[in-house]
């Protein structure tokens, strides 16, 4: 992805959903965060079941949805940029996104 470091997201809808998915991203890249929770395990575990991670999950999760054009992602390392060519090859499936539905969706 790219370098955040010194920049403040704010991320709404943090909590139990796709949003901290999209949280713990913009940390990894050196974001200082403003979210309303950051409860992520049964994303993680659908995750970590399938040999992905989070960010790959976001990725994939955003190509997938039909109101998407495109995805932009900047790396400055040789290792971002491959984790966003991962991150691109991973096709959800309907079966996929309806799961990832049922796993953040409120209770």
């Amino acid at each position: 992805m790219f370098d955040l470091s010194g920049m403040t997201a704010l991320v709404t809808g943090a909590s139990g959903g796709l949003g901290s998915a999209i949280a713990r991203a913009l940390a990894g890249q050196g974001a200082r965060l403003a979210v309303s929770g950051s409860n992520v395990e049964k994303l993680e575990g659908f995750v970590k079941a399938r040999g992905h991670s989070m960010v790959e999950l976001a990725f994939s999760w955003l190509a997938a949805r039909p109101t998407v054009a495109s995805i932009i992602a900047g790396a400055t390392k040789p290792e971002q940029i491959a984790a966003n060519v991962r991150a691109a090859e991973w096709p959800l499936t309907a079966e996929d996104m309806n799961q990832i539905d049922g796993l953040t969706k409120k209770d």
